[in-house]
Parts: C-alpha cells; structure tokens; sequence
C-alpha cells in the first residue's frame, strides 16, 4: 500500500519512519539527524520495494522484492523537527515536486518476530534515555506490533520518479535489499 503525503503539518498523524540506508544505526547520518530524536527503533522490512546503489546512499523504488530497514519512532515533542529534518536531508520539497530526490509516502512495512533478529542483525536491549534503542515491540507499537510479520504503516522515502527511471534503466540493484557502507557499526 502506497498512499502520497498528505502535507505532514499540524494534524497530520505521527507515523513511524522507516529507513533502510546513512539513516541506519552506525551510519553517519544516525547519529547527525537521530540521536535524541527517537524513543524506538527496531528492525524492519520494506515489501514490493527493491533497493538500487546510489552516489554514497542508497534509493528505494516500487518492486517485487524487499528492503531491510528499521523502524524508528519520533521522540515526544520532536516529531516535526524530525519530519523537517528527513525532508531536508531526503531534499524531499513536497508531493510531486519536480525537483524531488525522494518522494515521502506512506507505506506498510513489516516486523520480524518480536525477540527474532534477522541474519546479521541483533536487537538491541532496552534503554531508558530518549534516542536510544527501545525494546523490539515499543518501535512502531500498536495492537498488531506485537504479531510476527504485522504491518505498520510508516513514512518512508522513495526515489522520485526520474530517479526511478534511470534506476530502473541502469541502476545497479542491491541483493537481498541490504544496504551497507562496509564499514563496522560505530567507526567512522
């Protein structure tokens, strides 16, 4: 399910984020644009989305395959700081824009098994300061969270659409839908 963004001012319901690249735990952008921001994070699943290399980040695009991510939930108080945030980094300008990156859209992504980790991901234990990693089932929680596989509806950036052609024309795809910088969480 794709719905287009409906303004995301005042009003506008706080949804989660997902994302699946620099916005990832010891990625440089993490820690630049989230820490303190967040009060859940945990692993997450993008469905009917691949994932295409781009110039030192990655774009998601509409597909038959899956994009791993996380799921990150705003800290209270700092939702639309956050929103702006991402918007700028994503040099997303509003619905449709033509010079979009990225477009936001709401999407349903998935939840592993709550206490089931991914191969090559860990969840991370529980903290009680704001921006820290939250228990698996507190990210993105709702009456369904809990449920393996539940879907969560999320904000999520997509290439826009130029970008999509050209992706689709003479992108290189990542296999398996993992993005990954080669570098070790943490380092710099």
């Amino acid at each position: 399910m794709t719905t287009s963004d409906p303004g995301g001012g005042p009003g506008a319901a706080e949804l989660p984020f997902f994302v699946y690249g620099t916005l990832l735990p010891g990625e440089p952008n993490h820690d630049l644009f989230l820490r303190g921001r967040t009060a859940g994070e945990r692993p997450a699943v993008l469905p009917r989305a691949l994932l295409y290399e781009g110039p030192g980040y990655p774009y998601a695009i509409e597909g038959h395959g899956r994009v791993h991510g996380m799921l990150l939930v705003a800290a209270p108080g700092v939702y639309g700081e956050l929103l702006g945030l991402l918007d700028h980094l994503e040099e997303y300008l509003g619905p449709g824009h033509p010079r979009n990156l990225y477009e936001r859209v709401v999407r349903e992504v998935e939840l592993p098994a709550r206490g089931a980790a991914e191969p090559g991901e860990t969840l991370a234990p529980r903290e009680s300061g704001p921006g820290e990693h939250l228990a698996p089932r507190e990210a993105g929680e709702s009456a369904a969270a809990g449920q393996p596989g539940a879907p969560v509806r999320a904000w999520v950036y997509l290439a826009a659409t130029a970008v999509t052609r050209s992706l689709r024309t003479g992108g290189v795809l990542i296999p398996e839908g993992r993005w990954t910088t080669g570098r070790a969480p943490g380092s710099s």
